[in-house]
């Protein structure tokens, strides 16, 4: 850890013992407050993060091993190092069980505070670094690192794990943000084809031609600039999983080829006359209503039977609310990894704001105002005004008079404003892609004169 970040509190209630042993910290390239009592210590434990806390055994009123207990309670990791002129071994005994990284006996020497610090950084840091590692090894999307305590959601992943040891086709509904492909990789690694491929195919990023070409590949020569044959993603995904993102927007021909293929499995790349065989686990997602689309003959029923074996409804985060300070914390760990910056997590101020939030990009939303908070925050705490969300949409639920879909119509029109109508970064922002914005703006007639009152209809 970078020591200008490494934050320490000097508790000690004289006041030449507290300068002193700030000075010689922040020589060392420490970020060192200090307070004068046990009180105020506990206090500025409450409202701040630290790395490390040097406490004084002996003060008036709230004592040193006190000031330890609260520590634990409050950031238990926040390492802390009990100075005593008083040294027994009972005391020593006593801080170290009550979860104290050491003690120092006063006089001390700055020499034997810095190899102390450095040692206790050292641990931190690889600490911090196996935590990482284990999160990496981890990184295999089972069902264990799916979270929520939503009894619906856990309903879900029963299903999923049931569904997940057979070789049928699975298609995962749900809007978009919720996580649909967490949850593919967390059925194709608990599964009989965990040791083979994951292959994913976003269909709703590519033109038809472009997409044929992605799922089966092409012959050399096959089309203008086809200078070698190339694998399509059903081929790689032999001996695995197939997941077929965005299933719902693809063309009429597509429809029919992807049918041909999932029933005879069996393909022929484009340009190719051999045929390629392949066993290859299909699962497909959408944001889209199939039933609807059947009905409306823009998604052939034939496929959606095929694609419609096993069938998982994943709920928007709004119907699972419970789960958002799960998920915070989740992400705020996730943030601290990542970034150079300290960031422990939210105000109460500011996650009362995001539960009241209805959010219509889901998690991928939460996960990118977290971010965007983290970014802005002036301190390790993210404050409300550091989540950009609008007060006025976060203060309640919407009511009969003001619907969920007319409530999404003006968050989109507000972020498309803000962002001056920049496709790409406003559905970053509303955690969509961006072919599903552009629907949403068909859907809801937006203009970039609108405003973001109601629209007359």
């Amino acid at each position: 850890m970078d020591k200008e970040k490494t934050r320490i509190l000097v508790v000690d209630d004289e006041e030449i013992v507290r300068d002193s042993l700030a000075g010689w910290l922040r020589e060392d390239g420490y970020s060192v407050e200090t307070a004068a009592d046990g009180s105020s210590a506990v206090d500025r434990i409450k409202a701040e993060s630290w790395a490390v806390l040097l406490v004084d055994l002996k003060m008036p009123g709230i004592d040193g091993l006190q000031v330890l207990e609260e520590a634990r309670k409050l950031q238990p990791k926040a390492s802390v190092i009990i100075m005593t002129a008083y040294a027994t071994v009972d005391t020593a005994v006593q801080a170290i069980k009550m979860g104290a990284y050491d003690y120092l006996v006063k006089p001390f020497e700055p020499e034997e505070l810095s190899l102390m610090m450095d040692k206790l950084i050292t641990q931190q840091d690889l600490m911090r670094e196996n935590i990482l590692l284990k999160k990496a090894l981890k990184q295999q999307y089972g069902f264990r690192d799916l979270l929520s305590k939503s009894p619906k959601m856990q309903a879900i992943f029963e299903l999923a794990k049931v569904a997940g040891q057979s070789h049928s086709t699975i298609l995962i509904l749900g809007e978009s943000g919720t996580g649909k492909e967490v949850l593919a990789r967390a059925i194709h690694a608990e599964s009989p084809r965990s040791t083979g491929p994951f292959v994913a195919v976003s269909c709703a990023a590519l033109t038809e031609t472009l997409l044929e070409s992605e799922l089966f590949g092409h012959e050399k020569g096959a089309f203008t600039g086809a200078i070698l044959r190339k694998k399509g993603k059903f081929e790689l995904a032999h001996g695995g999983t197939l997941f077929l993102d965005e299933i719902g927007d693809i063309s009429q021909k597509l429809q029919l080829d992807l049918l041909r293929a999932l029933e005879e499995r069996r393909f022929y790349r484009v340009g190719g006359t051999d045929p390629i065989h392949v066993d290859a686990r299909i699962i497909a997602a959408t944001n889209r209503e199939l039933k609807k689309a059947v009905e409306e003959a823009t998604f052939r029923q034939d496929l959606y039977y095929r694609l419609n074996v096993i069938s998982i409804n994943l709920p928007p985060l709004r119907e699972r609310k419970e789960d958002i300070p799960f998920l915070v914390d989740h992400f705020v760990d996730q943030l601290r990894a990542e970034m150079a910056k300290r960031v422990e997590g939210v105000s109460a101020e500011a996650m009362e704001l995001l539960m009241a939030y209805h959010w219509p990009g889901n998690v991928r939303e939460l996960r990118n105002v977290l971010e965007r908070g983290a970014v802005v925050a002036k301190g390790p705490i993210i404050q409300c005004d550091d989540l950009g969300l609008p007060p006025s949409e976060g203060e309640a639920e919407p009511d009969s008079s003001d619907s969920l879909k007319e409530m999404e119509r003006r968050h989109i029109l507000r972020v498309l404003n803000e962002y001056h109508w920049n496709i790409t970064r406003s559905a970053q922002i509303l955690g969509i892609d961006r072919v599903t914005l552009y629907n949403k703006i068909k859907k809801y007639g937006l203009r970039p004169d609108d405003e973001t009152s109601p629209s007359e209809e």
